[in-house]
């Protein structure tokens, strides 16, 4: 009994996909694009006709005839062209784009997804690969309507004389065979490339987000040098595609002129052998000079086929990869505690702690690597199966909420938040939903970027906030977490960039803004542990002292040099 275990690779299935949803346009575009070829064979074809009937009979009637029909020929051409190729790049790029939508909503959803990939390799396959993939839908066509062309040539060379037909089709058979078997090095080269590519990108975006650490440390040379290296492997490989690609072209061209002068020769010697008239010679010399055309076409479409499914298959890379957690359907009660039982993840060791609701509370951590692992499981970026312990927001366990859940309940504000090419508007409020945008701006002291600009909150900001300053952008980052108005805010290092007065005044504001709201802090800022209902001291991964700022100032020796200015 025949059991079939193999099931389809996920690239083929995403090429079927979009085969099988373009369907109507593949099939007028296949339609036009057949009508076009077929005119372009009918070309050569009505000449050796003119030459056949024209020149014997002398009549000017059956001249006029011909150039009429040569006009019709010439129509049809132009128009079926036109028409078909916008019928297919239509489509083409509205698959692209629905492609690039789905790997960017992947990338974008609140669980990410367990692939070996960085976001500038998504960013790769989300644009170069799924304008590649996309390139199916005119492929086939064009593909189709080549053989059409091909075929009619074929059949009225072998009208003429049958050597003539069956020398085309064996050419074109022997042709094809050449270029499939090159095709899949292009194929395996081209995901070669493409990979690498996608590498070298993903290092520009990190060099890019740590540029201006990498010049406060000295280490900007270094990062240039491992870009370099990166770089220069993704241009040996583009040069080898280019090779590979080049002889292909090559091959494809002589094996294209070689069959066309085996057809010419051939003609020739049977007219001269009196075996076909002089039209017919005719139309055997322009079918030979117009059929390396459509074999061109058809002779490029393996490439292309390898192309678009080596794309597919890095596409299936990060649309088949399943979540790194699975989160439950349960929500939080509103308004709740935020608890965290004995946390063991990276520096954090049996990590536990408690904050009321409406309660203003500062983590200070003798070591800022703890932070950043305390910020990246609140987040939920840690996924929970991946910690000991156990967080839980209104008496519920992180493990059993949705993420969206968490996200509209609790916001955690890295350090290092992105700023976005947009305004300060949009920056702050990007739903446009917020009604307490004026005050996240006077309680971040963005007030005086605000008012340097003749726009207000509608000045432009560039990609990266690139004409903002380091305290600018912090402060319109922490701007954008007071105004999402969470119930439960986690701020994480938001005032290292400012100067000491600035940040006295934002410390007052956020614990006035914050009053009745659960707010964390993150920080060794005195004036925030001072503004601070609470302070916990984390040091070797777990809670060893609480108090108040001042009180801890005076009673703990270990805290006053850790945090005194």
């Amino acid at each position: 009994m025949r059991t079939d275990t193999q099931r389809p690779r996920p690239g083929s299935d995403i090429l079927r996909t979009a085969l099988r949803r373009n369907v109507g346009a593949m099939t007028w575009g296949t339609v036009l694009m057949g009508l076009y070829q077929a005119g372009e064979t009918a070309f050569p074809i009505a000449l050796g006709l003119i030459v056949e009937h024209t020149m014997q009979d002398r009549n000017l009637g059956s001249l006029g005839l011909s150039i009429a029909a040569l006009a019709v020929i010439i129509t049809t051409v132009s128009l079926s062209w036109r028409f078909g190729m916008r019928v297919l790049q239509k489509a083409n790029t509205t698959e692209a784009h629905r492609w690039r939508v789905r790997v960017a909503a992947c990338g974008l959803q609140p669980v990410a997804r367990d692939v070996d990939l960085k976001s500038g390799e998504v960013l790769t396959v989300a644009t170069e690969d799924a304008d590649q993939t996309a390139d199916i839908i005119e492929v086939v066509p064009l593909l189709i309507s080549s053989l059409v062309a091909v075929v009619v040539a074929a059949a009225a060379l072998g009208l003429a004389d049958p050597r003539l037909g069956l020398l085309v089709i064996a050419g074109t058979v022997a042709i094809l065979t050449v270029l499939s078997v090159m095709s899949r090095r292009i194929g395996s080269s081209t995901r070669e490339q493409q990979a690498r590519v996608a590498r070298a990108g993903a290092k520009v975006a990190d060099l890019i987000t740590g540029l201006r650490p990498l010049h406060g440390f000295g280490g900007n040379h270094a990062a240039f040098l491992s870009y370099r290296a990166v770089s220069t492997e993704a241009r040996r490989q583009a040069v080898t595609v280019a090779r590979v690609n080049g002889v292909y072209a090559g091959t494809a061209l002589a094996l294209n002129a070689a069959l066309a002068a085996a057809v010419t020769l051939t003609a020739g010697l049977l007219a001269f052998d009196g075996r076909i008239t002089i039209g017919e010679l005719v139309m055997a010399v322009g079918l030979a000079q117009f059929i390396m055309e459509p074999l061109k076409t058809f002779s490029e479409m393996p490439k292309y086929v390898m192309m678009a499914r080596a794309s597919a298959e890095r596409m299936a890379l990060v649309l088949t990869a399943p979540p790194v957690t699975t989160p439950g359907p349960e929500r939080p009660a509103a308004g709740g505690d935020l608890e965290v039982d004995g946390v063991g993840y990276g520096t954090l060791n049996k990590l536990t702690f408690r904050v009321r609701a409406g309660e203003f509370v500062a983590v200070t951590a003798y070591r800022p690597r703890a932070a950043a692992d305390l910020a990246s499981v609140l987040a939920v970026n840690t996924p929970p199966q991946a910690h000991e312990g156990e967080v839980r927001l209104g008496g519920r366990k992180l493990s059993d909420l949705s993420v969206e859940a968490v996200r509209e309940h609790m916001l955690v504000n890295p350090y290092d938040a992105e700023v976005f090419a947009g305004t300060l508007r949009t920056n702050i409020d990007p739903s446009g939903t917020s009604r307490t945008v004026p005050e996240a701006v006077e309680a971040s002291m963005l007030t005086d970027v605000v008012a340097l600009h003749s726009a207000g909150l509608d000045h432009g900001v560039r990609d990266r906030g690139a004409n903002l300053s380091g305290g600018q952008r912090q402060r319109l980052s922490l701007a954008r977490a007071l105004a999402a108005d969470a119930d439960v805010l986690v701020l994480h290092d938001p005032t290292t960039a400012v100067d000491a007065v600035t940040e006295q005044l934002i410390s007052r504001n956020i614990a006035k803004l914050r009053r009745g709201r659960t707010t964390v802090v993150l920080t060794s800022s005195p004036a925030l542990l001072d503004a601070a209902d609470r302070v916990l001291v984390l040091d070797d991964g777990a809670i060893t002292a609480e108090g108040t700022h001042r009180n801890l100032l005076a009673t703990d020796e270990a805290y006053c040099r850790a945090v005194a200015r």
